[in-house]
């Protein structure tokens, strides 16, 4: 958790552990390193970018891990569609789509991550002159 929220008594001090960072960055960067996977629960703005961002780096290839959204009583529904039309216009290939798992509890988002294979992109773009 960033120093500032820590100050400003939004941690949680009867946690296991607590690690306590000096920005949102330095945040992402130790979470990811920890982490062995990445989902994303019902949340606001922060749990979007949070998890765009990581999402990001499994594109780019900077972690295989899996990362998935538990859409509870639906409540990705929305993003879900949005993906779906990156991908019909072209923005997102079908192959980086598959990085977003999506399950609707959380057995089976276990399950999914334990089967996980991250897909194997080779381009981002394929033009018609290649």
């Amino acid at each position: 958790m960033p120093k500032a929220l820590v100050e400003r008594e939004i941690a949680h001090h009867t946690l296991t552990k607590l690690r306590v960072v000096g920005s949102m960055h330095e945040r992402k960067a130790l979470m990811a390193e920890l982490s062995d996977g990445f989902i994303a629960l019902p949340g606001g703005t922060g749990t979007l970018e949070e998890f765009f961002e990581i999402l990001t780096w499994a594109q780019l290839g900077e972690h295989q891990k899996p990362c998935g959204l538990l859409n509870t009583s639906g409540y990705y529904d929305p993003l879900l569609k949005v993906f779906d039309h990156m991908v019909e216009k072209g923005f997102v290939s079908a192959e980086h789509r598959k990085l977003v798992l999506v399950e609707y509890d959380p057995d089976a988002m276990l399950n999914a991550f334990a089967r996980y294979t991250p897909p194997k992109t080779v381009k981002w773009i394929t033009s018609e002159e290649t």
